[in-house]
């Protein structure tokens, strides 16, 4: 394994990590609760999985101390990040040897249960699960570091089915970890296998039967797979390891591909909608692409264009393993600089053009999410950034030094934001006061 991936998709955090025991650990103090809100963030990225909250009334000033934390409690290892609906908090950690789910409750931090699912995963760049739960209704759907795909009640943790869904198709787990988080369309829930004869494929909700497959000898790649109307269709669109391939929810049939070759397979950033057609964004300096996706008047074949492009050292957005965010006209994300290399800027682009409206050097690696006018980071040293959205310059509330090493991007529902790491998991309250 080449020495340049180490920063990629995995990061060996302090290996002396607080552990819970297997029933639950120590609850972090909680004096003031966290008032029961409707707030929700079920999945990846967020409500429609493309990093943007609804909820307003959140911060417009720093508070001297930074934002007041509700609660803190121990975690486990892993690249997973969180999940928030009806009041739970869902996430993957390993401990004491053991891939689990853990529920918390939302207002306190308590462990309401946890689900012991596969053995460790370890892997050279990192231990632990990468995937982020899903969550519909009272069904999580989670994917394990080794491809083990399963469905959880929410209530009280019964595993309703659970499959490898890697090895039964006859692939292996990528380089790195299988990273794709779920994505539920109708009765079906999709995840990125790259088996051989299997790219991608869907499993019944109910049952965990697999109800088609689609794409040959196209690596998984770490990317997870995004629900988008595009020419006004719902379409599955799969960021896999030599590009992207997009497939009719219901039938898996395939409707449009386009190539996209990087290094080591690490095309990681989410695909999200633009403007009417779909971003893609890789780093090792490979740069982004926005494609209009047209249709042709038959029903399995759609044309594709790209309206912008913009590749290698010069490229304006070079997503390494951050999903931008488009708000307003402008996209807002990371560039990358060189092979995994330590140099990030934080940067706005006019999503039309592709043209740099501003770009804030050397801002480090991190993670960033929006809501209420404002774009809130996570630093991969372990920060909180607050920052407002603003196409014409960059204009940062604060920061404060929240949780260790971390790849996971914060999570926001009802007012609270969620932040974790390989050690804790951490409640902030970044409501307007």
């Amino acid at each position: 394994m080449h020495a340049v991936r180490w920063s990629h998709v995995a990061w060996s955090l302090v290996l002396g990590a607080v552990v819970c025991g297997v029933n639950g650990g120590t609850v972090g103090h909680a004096a003031d609760p966290v008032a029961e809100t409707s707030g929700t963030w079920p999945q990846f990225l967020g409500p429609n999985r493309n990093g943007i909250s609804a909820e307003t009334g959140l911060l417009t000033e720093w508070p001297s101390e930074g934002p007041r934390e509700v609660w803190r409690v121990p975690g486990g290892i892993g690249m997973s990040g969180l999940a928030i609906q009806s009041g739970r908090v869902l996430t993957l950690v390993q401990k004491a040897d053991r891939q689990w789910l853990v529920c918390l409750e939302a207002q306190t931090g308590k462990t309401l249960w946890e689900r012991d699912l596969a053995p460790e995963y370890k892997n050279a760049m990192g231990n632990g699960p990468r995937a982020t739960p899903t969550i519909v209704g009272d069904t999580a759907y989670v994917f394990t570091g080794e491809g083990i795909l399963a469905a959880v009640q929410v209530s009280d943790g019964k595993v309703v089915w659970q499959e490898n869904v890697v090895a039964e198709l006859e692939g292996q787990p990528a380089e790195y970890g299988m990273a794709c988080s779920p994505v539920v369309t109708g009765n079906l829930v999709v995840v990125v296998v790259g088996a051989p004869q299997a790219t991608v494929a869907a499993f019944d909700r109910k049952t965990g039967a697999l109800k088609w497959k689609q794409g040959t000898e196209s690596p998984a790649g770490y990317s997870s797979p995004s629900l988008l109307k595009l020419a006004d269709r719902e379409q599955v669109v799969v960021f896999h390891g030599t590009g992207a391939l997009a497939l009719d929810p219901e039938r898996g049939y395939p409707l449009w591909s386009f190539p996209y070759l990087t290094d080591f397979n690490c095309n990681i950033a989410t695909p999200i909608a633009v403007n009417g057609g779909v971003l893609l964004s890789a780093g090792e300096n490979h740069g982004s692409v926005l494609l209009k996706i047209f249709a042709t008047g038959t029903e399995r074949q759609y044309k594709v264009t790209p309206l912008w492009e913009s590749f290698g050292p010069s490229s304006v957005l070079r997503s390494e393993w951050q999903t931008a965010v488009a708000m307003n006209g402008s996209l807002y994300g990371f560039d990358n600089v060189g092979g995994a290399g330590p140099v990030s800027h934080l940067t706005c682009i006019e999503a039309a053009t592709g043209k740099r409206q501003w770009q804030q050097l050397r801002f480090g690696k991190g993670n960033l999410i929006a809501a209420d006018g404002k774009l809130f980071v996570s630093t991969l040293q372990g920060e909180l950034v607050v920052a407002k959205v603003n196409p014409e310059k960059y204009e940062e509330l604060g920061r404060k030094a929240v949780v260790g090493k971390n790849r996971q991007a914060p999570a926001l529902a009802g007012g609270m934001l969620y932040l974790r790491d390989d050690r804790e998991i951490v409640c902030l309250d970044v409501r307007k006061k």
